[in-house]
């Protein structure tokens, strides 16, 4: 495979007919094809006017003394209350000197109040905290009905019970989740492994941080970058480990060692995603590793876990180098019915995309697809927060990611490093190639933050996927996706009986028009974030899904046919109905 360096890839990007080149839309033999239209979205920061003020404090602001006041956090889109709106929730951290009494950075909920602004309950939920805080992952832990809350810190983590009333209460130390030492949580995830019907839960360890035997800046091997005295680490700060955890009635028994998951060490984990790779009805595990070889946990049937990252090819890009794993988006990018894996990595590297080529019956195996789809140019930021959306309904999911440099005492000597960025979306021309419209993309895109944690979801209900975006010691950005154009969508809703009532591991395949397209329910995604729960397809021109099939963590499928677009479809495990074409739209 012939490579684009990076300088190369980026007179290739802002090149004018060369584009089309690196979007795959000149054939071999230099005979232009059909040129692709304007890309039809717009998106608007609204977050101010949506009352989204108060800003996620994460360490200092003109300078990070250490490696804790970097990472920054996730963000969720979480209908906490079951309405149908997508409520928001924002994690925070603090910064090393502590806060005037009362003055207390926390993590934010807001409830949806269905006209596009939001109302801060916080406080009246019982979710108002103050630490280092990192990932959150969502689901029903006691199947009542009501999605629980899951949050990673530096420090202690902390399981809250939503009682659907509104509040929620830490239950942490009654589940067996609390331990006495200090961690620092990372990624995390809920999903069924042993497919009995309730959530086990994953929490992966960043590595083992003490403030006090830390090197400052430029003190140490690993601290400085290109000559530039900067915060140490992870390189030279010592690994932690995983941590895995068995539902047994509401209460967690740690299970990480007889899982196999203690096994994995030397790792800088970050994000998680627990998804069914293979296809054999059991769901996997990948992790997204800083620095060091990624880690693929694939679900071995009888309570364990394996690494096969190594040999499925998603350990390392196709050079065999580790890479700096932050962000995990999760999506069939070219519709053959497998799941694939975009992966956000730092400055002066490459992004990588992972096309799924696993055969049922095979072992996993995944190919380095980075520099063939378009990416290879894109060296130039850190990156953060991504995912698979399809933002303008064409039925082919697109790449988008959030950037933010970690250190800002860079930009002054190397302009070409900014601490802040724009957000990158990447088109998906259906023909296994992307093309960068971030600047096409409207004000939202484009104006600079330096970002970490990104969710997608559809807040206002208008059938196109919104954007919610952690902005380091700012308020964070919720960009609305001004959509132009005509293509349907549907939307669907799962609702678990025999399995997690969540639904998390569900794949669900939808026939339309131009074929079929899969996504998968997930606890975690993007950078320690969560995603609408509702997962949403483009249908392009087609009027209806000519078949909506489920398959669920237990292993049952359901299926729904000729299923009309525009709509939220809830499917409940055990019903497969096709004369009622499902529930309209909130």
């Amino acid at each position: 495979m012939v490579k684009v360096s990076p300088t190369f890839g980026k007179v290739l990007c802002f090149g004018g007919a060369v584009l089309l080149l690196l979007a795959g839309v000149i054939t071999r033999s230099g005979a232009a094809q059909k040129s692709v239209p304007p890309f039809p979205v717009n998106f608007t920061d609204i977050a101010a006017p949506a009352g989204l003020t108060q800003p996620t404090i994460y360490g200092g602001v003109e300078s990070k003394k250490y490696i804790i006041e970097t990472n920054g956090c996730g963000v969720a889109f979480y209908d906490y209350d079951n309405d149908g709106w997508m409520d928001l929730f924002v994690m925070s951290g603090r910064r090393l000197e502590d806060p005037p009494k009362g003055q207390e950075p926390s993590n934010r909920l807001y409830r949806n109040n269905r006209n596009g602004t939001f109302t801060d309950i916080t406080d009246k939920a019982g979710l108002r905290r103050t630490g280092w805080a990192s990932a959150l992952c969502i689901g029903d832990y006691d199947n009542d009905g009501f999605d629980d809350l899951f949050l990673t810190y530096w420090g202690q983590n902390v399981l809250y019970r939503n009682h659907g009333n509104g509040t929620f209460t830490d239950v942490t130390a009654q589940t067996g989740l609390g331990f006495s030492d200090t961690r620092w949580g990372s990624g995390c995830s809920f999903l069924d492994y042993d497919r009995d019907g309730d959530l086990d839960l994953f929490v992966a360890n960043y590595l083992t941080f003490d403030l006090a035997k830390t090197p400052e800046p430029g003190k140490g091997v690993n601290c400085s970058w290109k000559g530039i005295p900067v915060n140490c680490g992870p390189k030279g700060l010592p690994f932690a480990r995983n941590w895995f955890y068995r539902n047994d009635g509401g209460k967690f028994v740690d299970v990480s060692e007889a899982s196999g998951i203690a096994k994995v060490r030397e790792r800088y984990p970050m994000s998680v995603t627990a998804a069914d790779f293979d296809e054999d009805g059991w769901v996997d595990l990948y992790v997204a590793c800083d620095s060091t070889a990624s880690i693929l946990y694939r679900n071995n049937h009888d309570g364990t876990f394996t690494d096969v990252a190594l040999e499925s090819g998603s350990a390392y890009n196709e050079d065999g180098n580790p890479q700096a794993g932050m962000g995990l988006g999760i999506g069939d990018y070219d519709r053959d019915g497998r799941l694939d894996i975009f992966k956000t990595h730092f400055a002066d590297d490459t992004h990588i995309l992972y096309r799924n080529l696993n055969e049922k019956g095979r072992k996993l195996n995944f190919e380095d697809v980075t520099m063939a789809a378009g990416f290879g140019a894109q060296t130039k930021y850190v990156c953060w927060g991504a995912g698979m959306p399809d933002l303008d309904n064409d039925g082919w999911p697109d790449i988008a990611f959030v950037t933010g440099n970690v250190y800002p005492e860079v930009e002054k000597f190397f302009q070409q490093y900014a601490y802040r960025g724009p957000r990158l979306i990447f088109r998906n021309l259906g023909n296994g190639k992307f093309t960068d419209v971030t600047k096409q993309s409207g004000p939202g895109a484009n104006t600079p933050h330096t970002s970490r944690g990104a969710a997608f979801g559809d807040f206002d209900n208008d059938g196109d996927v919104d954007w919610l975006v952690m902005n380091m010691n700012e308020p964070p950005s919720l960009l609305r996706n001004d959509y132009q154009g005509t293509n349907r969508w549907l939307k669907i809703k799962v609702q678990g009986v025999q399995s997690n009532r969540t639904g998390l591991g569900a794949r669900v395949v939808v026939s339309s028009g131009k074929g079929k397209q899969v996504q998968t329910v997930l606890s975690q995604t993007s950078y320690y974030s969560h995603d609408d729960l509702r997962l949403h397809f483009g249908l392009g021109e087609a009027t209806k899904a000519e078949r909506v099939e489920v398959f669920w963590p237990n292993g049952q499928t359901d299926v729904w046919q000729e299923v009309a677009a525009n709509q939220v479809l809830t499917v409940r495990e055990g019903g497969s109905n096709s004369k009622n074409p499902g529930n309209p739209k909130p």
